[in-house]
């Protein structure tokens, strides 16, 4: 949802004189801020721990590994808060949102970054508040601002100079198309979760999201115990803390941050995701995207600050 679908008056209608008064923008609160900083740490250190994994585990197995991990963790902070489960009829958009992200999502991830370097998938996965704004625009019937349509064409054009410049590796366009996805995946999901969490406490959502997308991977399940067999234990503890801090931690802290914000906003503070992932993946695996991908990079980040302009 782009800030420039919001309304310009905050004001309520019986104001004085009818005119719409200015209000300043509400304070964040500490809460918040923090949440969001380990969201955003977690979550870049993700797009690392993923590329470091696939040699060891394929795309469909390593999603489960992660879940299963993240939804014993989540069960283990259910209990110690004494948290309610959600309600029955919630739960149809919370298997949703649980398929898509942390189903589909992961899984086009994980092979996506078998083909192309963690930054590169980074900065293709942040074009998703471009697509949050587009489905608020059409699910909430927002108005379609100029702002948004031409954040679009500058992020697609972004998206485009990647898609060329990895072309000429194997599978680098696959691997574009596979991020692509994952954002795809990822917008759609948080359009669904946003109206859920006034009902369902952030953890609770995330606990039985991770769950529904445990189930879609289960029939990975063999693979996952066979590779879990042939793996060294540095691999093993990766998949652990994919699990424990990316999923677990992470999309707590995501839900409880969106719960307090709106989807506009919440995804701004993706921003800073892939230039984390570039430097601690140049520190720890070596990988640098290639000059053409900065630049598409740049593009589509410039698209998504685009659509965050107020008139």
């Amino acid at each position: 949802m782009s800030d420039t679908a919001t309304t310009a008056a905050g004001a309520p209608a019986g104001a004085p004189g009818g005119a719409a008064a200015a209000h300043p923008p509400p304070r964040v609160e500490p809460r918040v801020v923090v949440a969001i900083a380990v969201t955003t740490l977690l979550w870049a250190s993700a797009f690392v721990a993923i590329r470091s994994a696939r040699t060891h585990f394929a795309p469909a197995p390593l999603a489960l590994g992660r879940l299963l991990v993240g939804c014993a963790a989540l069960s283990v902070m259910m209990a110690l808060q004494r948290l309610p489960l959600p309600r029955r009829r919630e739960l149809p958009a919370i298997v949703a949102c649980g398929v898509l992200w942390l189903g589909v999502y992961n899984v086009a991830l994980n092979q996506g970054e078998r083909l192309i370097d963690a930054g590169t998938a980074s900065m293709l996965v942040n074009v998703a508040p471009i697509m949050i704004a587009l489905l608020a625009t059409w699910v909430l019937r927002e108005r379609l601002s100029p702002w948004l349509l031409g954040g679009l064409a500058v992020a697609f054009a972004g998206a485009v100079v990647i898609a060329i410049g990895s072309a000429h590796r194997h599978g680098g366009l696959e691997g574009v198309l596979l991020c692509v996805l994952a954002a795809a995946a990822y917008s759609v999901a948080v359009v669904i979760q946003k109206p859920v969490l006034a009902r369902v406490s952030p953890i609770a959502l995330t606990w039985a999201a991770a769950i529904a997308g445990a189930v879609v991977c289960l029939p990975f399940a063999p693979a996952l115990v066979h590779e879990l067999r042939g793996a060294p234990a540095s691999s093993t503890l990766t998949v652990v803390y994919l699990g424990v801090g990316p999923t677990a931690i992470a999309f707590s802290t995501w839900a409880y941050a969106l719960s307090r914000s709106t989807m506009a906003r919440q995804g701004a503070t993706t921003y800073l995701v892939p230039p984390l992932v570039i430097a601690i993946s140049w520190i720890t695996l070596g990988e640098v995207p290639s000059l053409i991908a900065m630049l598409g990079g740049l593009l589509c980040l410039a698209g998504v600050a685009v659509t965050r302009r107020r008139r």
